[in-house]
């Protein structure tokens, strides 16, 4: 599937979902709201509902956005160069919508491999673990429960 295939998701998005999607921005930190969120379940693009995080894997970096230590299995995302600041960082897309959804750095939990996904909960939507079967993500429950 291509950007076109979703435009009328992409139509539907608010204001700052579009901006941190669709243009590379980036929402205030301490502002979106799955930061200081703790319920089992998965995230997914807003955009295209492509599975991307696992509560499980999520943790407080106290950056102000939330932080993942992995992707979920199976879960292929994009990773570019983006220079946009004075250091250089690697920008995360995500792979079937290609919506910005934030960037990666090496600062995470040594434990767990030592990344830290920075991501803005402007690109995500959560599935409950309770509302998974239903919206069609069971495959998924084995990396929550």
């Amino acid at each position: 599937m291509t950007k076109k295939d979703y435009q009328d998701k992409i139509e539907a998005l608010d204001p700052i979902q579009y901006h941190v999607t669709q243009e590379a921005g980036t929402e205030r930190p301490f502002t979106g709201m799955y930061d200081q969120f703790d319920q089992p379940g998965i995230y997914v693009d807003v955009v295209s509902g492509e599975p991307l995080f696992s509560s499980k894997d999520k943790f407080d970096a106290g950056c102000g956005w939330p932080s993942f230590s992995q992707p979920l299995k199976g879960t292929e995302l994009q990773e570019l160069e983006d220079r946009k600041l004075a250091m250089p960082r690697t920008e995360v897309r995500s792979k079937q919508a290609d919506s910005h959804l934030g960037h990666v750095f090496n600062d995470g939990p040594r434990d767990k491999g030592g990344l830290r996904y920075c991501i803005n909960s402007a690109a995500l939507r959560f599935i409950p673990l309770e509302q998974m079967d239903q919206a069609g993500y069971s495959d998924y429950k084995k990396w929550v429960e």
